[in-house]
């Protein structure tokens, strides 16, 4: 039996539902990032419990199915930027098509009419995050973080990233750097 979890996209998120599966006594077979597999059917009364023990945690699980495509769709572009090594070279219309097997326009026609956005948007605004957080190691120069996201330029990232977070790269780094010296002054 498959359960689809909304809000399940950390490691974090993993560890606390096999912690509540145990506790229930519910043997999973897998569990990934938006998705439980069970062993077996659960009573509707163990899975209402499961719903009340998740909600508490701010997780989901989800019953219709456009809300389970949506989470598919979020987990496979979360997966694909924050977890893959390297993202695809190919499109992402294709890679998420590919993934999920819909054709792109169906599934981007139900994300948008969901979501209130684009897929697209959706892919931006994690793309920014991932140049957040690579900023903030400190390990890669911003050329090299554009050419790891598939920016076509680093001016391209540059753009994207003011446009959406209202500063460029280089001044949110030297903030967050600011920001981490002074929480160490404390």
């Amino acid at each position: 039996m498959k359960l689809y979890i909304k809000y399940m996209v950390t490691e974090r998120c993993k560890v606390l539902v096999k912690k509540e599966l145990k506790k229930m006594n519910l043997a999973h077979f897998t569990i990934e990032l938006g998705v439980i597999e069970l062993y077996e059917e659960i009573s509707r009364n163990k899975k209402t419990q499961l719903k009340k023990i998740l909600l508490k945690h701010g997780l989901e699980i989800l019953d219709d199915k456009k809300s389970i495509l949506i989470e598919k769709i979020k987990i496979v572009i979360i997966d694909m930027i924050h977890y893959s090594e390297e993202i695809p070279k190919i499109n992402y219309s294709g890679y998420i098509s590919q993934e999920l097997g819909y054709d792109y326009n169906y599934l981007a026609n139900i994300f948008t009419e969901v979501k209130g956005i684009t897929i697209q948007q959706y892919i931006i605004s994690h793309k920014i995050e991932k140049v957040k957080e690579l900023l903030l190691y400190n390990e890669l120069q911003i050329k090299e973080i554009a050419n790891k996201l598939h920016y076509s330029s680093t001016a391209h990232l540059s753009n994207q990233f003011k446009k959406i977070t209202g500063v460029s790269p280089s001044f949110y780094k030297k903030m967050q750097l600011q920001r981490r010296k002074n929480l160490e002054n404390l």
